[in-house]
């Protein structure tokens, strides 16, 4: 019974660590993709091209945590009345934001989203 003990519990332990790291993954992309939500939302308030480029990387720079950056921060598309504003980002996280202490590397989340302009508004 020790023996099996000694043998099962690294194994258990290991499977633990696992389940928690998936699940901190999910976390982190879900904050990731609210990031841009809330970066399109931002831009889509601006009233040029420039201001809602610089809004939402102001809003994303504010949104994500220090374990998380995000070398990309693309803002797009169709910057008419009753257009859309596309945010995309491309970040990379460490191991240790995902509960995996001690492990060296990082992994590399995306995230979209659209918001469309207001129709009955003027933009530059």
């Amino acid at each position: 019974m020790a023996v099996e003990m000694v043998l099962l519990t690294p194994v258990l332990m290991g499977f633990v660590m696992l389940i928690v790291a998936f699940g901190r993954y999910v976390a982190v992309q879900g904050d990731i993709e609210a990031a841009a939500r809330d970066a399109a939302r931002t831009a889509s308030l601006q009233a040029s091209a420039g201001a809602a480029d610089s809004a939402a990387r102001a809003s994303v720079a504010a949104s994500l945590d220090d374990l998380t950056t995000c070398s990309t921060v693309s803002v797009g598309g169709d910057w008419t009345s009753g257009g859309d504003v596309v945010v995309r980002l491309q970040c990379s996280v460490s191991m240790s934001g995902l509960g995996l202490i001690g492990i060296p590397g990082r992994v590399a989340v995306e995230a979209e989203s659209s918001v469309p302009l207001d129709p009955y508004r003027r933009y530059e």
